[in-house]
């Protein structure tokens, strides 16, 4: 697990064998970087289901302006942090262990927003449904949800919706925008 492109290219992320994290894949990771490449910079980034951190580190690389990580497991916390020392970003990141739905219910909206639910989890609905709620997402915004491939995502009422699904092997990118209305 590597950052592929940006300021901290080619570093090695940790990563634990020994906690309950699946981390998305430098294909899957490079495909995302791909859909959002002209949708990063200078952009306010939410890592939810944080993990080992990889998706906002990579945005930071790539010159998002800052990133909030946030992740239930002492381990992966702890993890996160570590990787983001490791990169350089420790001045533009804040890392959180709180529950998901209980981060969202305060704080401010973000640009580009990751969600990396575990995927046997009904957690990707419900934490939209926060976003939502809460309005977590600026207009303009991006949201990247990974699932399964098989997953069937939640309705969503405008001016938030689904723009595209993008297939990957067994996951499934799920790009969600905000429009300009909202």
């Amino acid at each position: 697990m590597r950052v592929i492109s940006g300021m901290a290219r080619g570093r090695k992320l940790r990563q634990l064998s020994d906690i309950d994290i699946r981390p998305t894949s430098d294909m899957i990771k490079e495909s995302v970087f791909n859909i959002i490449q002209f949708d990063i910079e200078g952009r306010r980034v939410l890592d939810l289901f944080a993990g080992t951190g990889q998706l906002g580190i990579e945005a930071l690389s790539r010159g998002a302006r800052s990133a909030v990580f946030v992740d239930s497991s002492p381990a992966a916390v702890k993890l996160i942090k570590e990787n983001i020392e490791l990169c350089g970003f420790s001045g533009i990141s804040t890392v959180y262990r709180r529950d998901v739905f209980s981060y969202l219910e305060h704080g401010e909206a973000f640009d580009l927003i990751f969600i990396d639910p575990p995927y046997d989890s009904a957690l990707t609905a419900g934490t939209l449904e926060k976003i939502i709620e809460f309005d977590k997402l600026n207009t303009n915004g991006i949201i990247i949800c990974e699932t399964r491939i098989d997953h069937v995502m939640p309705s969503i009422l405008l001016p938030i919706f689904t723009q595209k699904e993008y297939k990957y092997g067994g996951a499934k990118i799920t790009r969600i925008i905000r429009s300009e209305q909202g």
